[in-house]
């Protein structure tokens, strides 16, 4: 995991910044940069964190 994306650690709620309609997202996994994300309207993806800044949001 990079400084950038440390704080994207399993269990951390997120949301896309460009995506707002996929709802918020747990984080499953990080590594190397590659965020496995499952969003409530839109289920697994795959992102990567160098190039998408992951919102953190309270639950």
């Amino acid at each position: 995991m990079s400084s950038s994306s440390s704080y994207l650690t399993p269990g951390v709620f997120v949301q896309h910044p460009d995506r707002p309609d996929w709802g918020r997202g747990q984080v499953q996994s990080n590594v190397n940069d590659r965020v496995t994300v499952n969003f409530e309207h839109e289920g697994k993806v795959v992102i990567d964190a160098r190039t998408v800044m992951l919102i953190p949001v309270q639950v």
